[in-house]
């Protein structure tokens, strides 16, 4: 393996964080060395692959958990609106690498499926309503449908109404413009732009093992090849550190005071998947409902069309679980490293005001098959045990953070964590992620590389690449971007 002396960035896991931020360094400035190390035989097998994530394409045009009621009965509309958005950054992306040629068809990953929330309950369905009338009045997601009517739903998600009976008491919103995005495809079509148009390969089978100050440049890394035991020292001047749940056990090895205090909290997840080709043909929408009172966001239950290398398929989840593995390919050791003397204090704070979340996946563990056929049940009322199969999905880690009235407190969302210089830079956390990839990995150059975004001609060319970039959205410039970008990516 041929490694440069010297780089001016390494990235660490070949997942839809490095894919993004790697590109969107080439497309500014080409003479850039850039490596990108993987632990595994291929990219994307770990968080960015299809079967280990939502694949929605996280818009906040269905997910109930964005959008709150607060305590004056009002609906809180300040996540949805900075995902939605953040989402839409994504597509743009997308429609920029479709329109110049270097993605040939954006199909291959993103496909229009529309979007519903669906309720059951007098109480879930008047908040939806209060949801659908705060929905209404910002040009966001003023397109959005509403109905209490049991005959619109049958035409919504017919699979859902078969068999339920008039009396029932529920509600649905539905957006047209809704996605489905294979994250594994995407991040796969970007590895090749980089390696066929910026000579940017992706060394596999590398595992960093740690990341320390130099005297000459900012950092060496050092890697070991899996499968020779050869170890490498390669030198770079900015690091970023993709590597999904692996990242937090490799950030603490870093010198840095800004790691000091974070942990992390490991959640399996498992899927049911429909076997039934009939089954999976009389459904083509995503549909969220509400979670449970006292359940994480993690646990919004949904039933989802997918497109998952080329051909159609329908899930139902996620299951939580509980693994002290960091990464689907981990250590059962994982958890245990992770606990230093920095993070007791937060992890043991966040352990105590989360007693619910424990009790949550404690009653998850203990699911057998025909439990999780049963919580099916609620959305298809006689759906069938051999029609579905498990299937596992991917491994997060959520963010424990230090907090100062509770100790530690979990935190659901990503977060870039930065040395002073933004010579090394690092991602920790799960949901929506893969979604707001493009958003977060432009926090990373800002932070890593500002001079990249300041001269003007680069300024000129994030105008093309992302239109939204740096500026304040409003309605005129988002309509004529949601059109633009829906002809382009064909949706």
């Amino acid at each position: 393996m041929n490694f440069e002396k010297e780089y001016d960035l390494i990235c660490v896991g070949g997942g839809i964080m490095s894919a993004n931020l790697a590109l969107l360094a080439k497309l500014l400035d080409p003479k850039l060395k850039i490596l990108i190390l993987e632990r595994l035989d291929q990219v994307a097998l770990e968080s960015s692959a299809a079967w280990n994530n939502a694949g929605t394409g996280h818009a906040a045009l269905c997910e109930l958990n964005y959008c709150p009621e607060k305590e004056d009965g009002s609906i809180a509309m300040e996540k949805a609106i900075r995902i939605c958005t953040q989402f839409e950054i994504s597509k743009q992306f997308w429609a920029y690498l479709t329109e110049n040629g270097y993605v040939d068809n954006p199909n291959d990953f993103v496909m229009p499926v529309k979007h519903h929330s669906w309720v059951t309950g007098k109480t879930n369905s008047d908040y939806l309503e209060k949801r659908f009338k705060a929905y209404k009045e910002h040009f966001m997601f003023d397109n959005i449908s509403f109905t209490r009517d049991i005959s619109e739903m049958e035409k919504w998600f017919p699979l859902i109404m078969k068999d339920r009976g008039k009396e029932e008491i529920m509600a649905a919103s539905r957006m047209d413009r809704g996605t489905e995005v294979n994250y594994g495809a995407l991040t796969k079509a970007l590895f090749k732009v980089l390696e066929e148009k910026f000579d940017t390969p992706v060394y596999c089978n590398q595992e960093v093992l740690d990341v320390d100050p130099d005297t000459d440049l900012d950092w060496t890394v050092a890697t070991k090849n899996t499968r020779t035991e050869e170890i490498h020292n390669i030198e770079a001047k900015h690091v970023f550190i993709g590597a999904g749940g692996g990242s937090l056990l490799l950030l603490q090895k870093v010198e840095i005071e800004e790691k000091e205090g974070y942990g992390g909290f490991p959640v399996s997840g498992e899927w049911l998947v429909c076997n039934n080709e009939e089954i999976i043909n009389q459904h083509n929408a995503k549909v969220y409902s509400k979670a449970g009172i006292g359940d994480p966001p993690m646990s919004t239950p949904h039933l989802d069309t997918r497109y998952i290398d080329g051909k159609k398929s329908l899930l139902f989840g996620p299951f939580a679980g509980f693994s002290p593995k960091f990464l689907k390919e981990g250590s059962n050791l994982d958890l245990f490293k992770s606990i230093q003397f920095d993070n007791i204090s937060p992890m043991l704070g966040a352990f105590w005001h989360n007693l619910p979340l424990t009790k949550y996946l404690v009653h998850q563990v203990l699911m057998n098959k025909e439990n999780r056929m049963d919580s099916l049940r609620k959305f298809m009322k006689n759906a069938k045990s051999e029609d579905w199969d498990v299937v596992k999905a991917g491994q997060r880690v959520q963010i424990i953070k230090k907090d100062e009235f509770e100790g530690g407190q979990l935190r659901f969302g990503t977060e870039v964590i930065s040395s002073k210089d933004g010579s090394i830079t690092c991602l920790l956390g799960a949901s929506p992620g893969a979604s707001t990839a493009t958003a977060i990995m432009f926090e990373v150059l800002e932070k890593a590389f500002p001079e990249l975004l300041q001269n003007q001609e680069n300024k000129d060319l994030l105008n093309k690449v992302v239109p939204f970039y740096n500026k304040e959205v409003e309605e005129v410039l988002f309509k004529k971007e949601l059109k633009r970008v829906k002809t382009i990516l064909n949706l």
